[in-house]
């Protein structure tokens, strides 16, 4: 990240990085944070926002946002006015409204894109896709898993798994009972770098199946992440990896 941020900015004027919420990310910020890195990023030059945020206070404990200023933010000098947390202190749907009006204001090229259907050979089970010159979006998105295959707020059996036209939406998880605002795979997968961030023994069966399994997001929404001309990185611990098949 280090590396790919400096390489970034001797090329463009700003950094744009979509952070993730949960446990494996708080360690990374961490070490970012920490005096071995901190000093080696160009802090003032990142724009940062979020993949998902549970809809719940800023100083709630669940809060995606709350949990990286507590363990970078605070402690990097990164300009507050370039810090673009999704507000749960208005109503849900027009946080989502009024996240998107950023994104599209921060991607103009980017704004209407939407990304060809992705299918399946049906004889060699390999995905289908038309690789056009798009506008890229985010420099960067780190993004976590569920043992339920779920990514952002894309759960199983939503129906948001297949927006095609918004970037950001509210929606309602009955799976965790929780109201959300998270970005869609249309913004994401605009993005030049994708980054899955994966640890623990609890995801090793949603891992493999992700990455083995034929084309289903409905079952496996992290599928639905495939980049249009960025490229996608996993990184897993060895006991989130374990099923993958050698």
């Amino acid at each position: 990240m280090v590396d790919y941020i400096h390489k970034t900015l001797q090329l463009q004027d700003r950094f744009t990085i979509a952070l993730s919420g949960g446990s494996t990310p708080k360690k990374l910020h961490l070490y970012l944070a920490s005096e071995k890195l901190r000093n080696k990023i160009d802090w003032q030059k990142l724009h940062v926002f979020w993949g998902d945020e549970r809809y719940v206070p800023f100083n709630d404990d669940r809060n995606n946002a709350k949990m990286a200023f507590d363990t970078l933010l605070d402690h990097v000098a990164v300009p507050k006015s370039q810090i673009h947390i999704m507000r749960t202190d208005i109503n849900a749907e027009e946080s989502a409204k009024e996240y998107e009006k950023i994104l599209k204001e921060y991607f103009p090229e980017a704004a209407g894109s939407t990304l060809q259907a992705i299918s399946r050979d049906a004889t060699h089970d390999s995905p289908l896709t038309t690789r056009v010159s798009k506008p890229s979006t985010f420099d960067l998105v780190l993004l976590g898993l569920g043992d339920n295959s779920h990514t952002l707020s894309l759960f199983p059996g939503e129906q948001v798994i297949h927006e095609k036209d918004h970037w950001v939406r509210s929606v309602f998880v009955e799976e965790v009972n929780m109201q959300r605002i998270t970005l869609m795979a249309p913004v994401v997968n605009l993005s030049k770098r994708i980054a899955f961030l994966v640890s623990g023994p609890d995801k090793a069966k949603a891992v493999a199946h992700i990455l083995s399994d034929n084309y289903n997001p409905d079952l496996y929404p992290a599928q639905v992440i495939r980049p249009a001309n960025g490229e996608l990185f996993w990184f897993l611990d060895e006991a989130a990896a374990a099923a993958i098949e050698k």
